[in-house]
């Protein structure tokens, strides 16, 4: 969905697949130590008119910096030539976009991929489940293309969302520290974000993903903007 801005395969899924039993729960995560695979449900994007096979093949030139006007720099993991299927490593900011903002020293860029980022941390919060955030991610850690070097390492891509840590560096000062630690205090603070019951709502734009989460007498109503424009809306 932030690839494509569009959240029609998203709300699809999430529409039937979060409900499970009662007294279990999902962990949910933006990345974690492992690759990426597009492991959606490939009828599920047949029902919204999204060809399967072509949209893995987007993704994957999306995230690994490929497709034109993509603001990602993942790096391919298990690349078969044949068959052009590829996986996708790389840290979260690097992933959202901060690693080309900063290398093109676009502060407009940086901006929104900050955005971005506090965008998908709050689905993640929000969206039922139990939220992990992997080591980096509280320091907007970028790719670590040193394990290029190590000739124990070089053949896994894996390594570069793997990064050796810098201790001198204040957590409190990062701005992903600050946009994990705002979401997860208003996260706590919600009595309707117990239990995983959610309901998908139908928006205006195909760029805003809408749902609600109510659990011990509230209501609360959650809506994602995957776009990087305005969208007006009324309740």
């Amino acid at each position: 969905a932030a690839a494509t801005r569009e959240t029609r395969l998203l709300s699809r899924s999430m529409s039937y697949r979060q409900e499970i039993k009662p007294g279990t729960n999902w962990v949910n995560y933006l990345r974690c130590h492992d690759d990426i695979g597009w492991s959606f449900d490939n009828s599920d994007a047949r029902s919204v008119g999204i060809d399967p096979h072509g949209h893995r093949r987007f993704l994957n030139e999306f995230y690994s910096g490929r497709f034109p006007g993509t603001f990602a720099r993942g790096v391919p993991f298990q690349y078969n030539p044949t068959t052009n299927d590829m996986r996708i490593c790389g840290t979260t900011a690097s992933l959202v976009g901060v690693e080309d903002a900063v290398d093109r020293d676009d502060s407009l860029c940086l901006d929104m991929a900050l955005r971005r980022a506090r965008m998908l941390y709050g689905v993640l919060m929000s969206a039922g489940g139990i939220p992990l955030i992997y080591m980096g991610e509280e320091r907007g850690d970028l790719n670590d293309y040193a394990y290029r070097d190590d000739p124990d390492k070089a053949g896994d891509a894996r390594w570069v969302h793997r990064p050796a840590v810098d201790w001198s560096r204040s957590t409190d000062e990062e701005p992903f520290f600050a946009i994990i630690r705002d979401l997860a205090q208003a996260r706590s603070a919600q009595p309707a974000l117990a239990g995983t019951a959610i309901e998908v709502l139908d928006t205006p734009s195909p760029h805003l993903l809408a749902f609600r989460r109510i659990a011990h007498g509230r209501n609360l109503l959650v809506v994602a903007n995957f776009s990087e424009r305005e969208i007006p809306i009324s309740g």
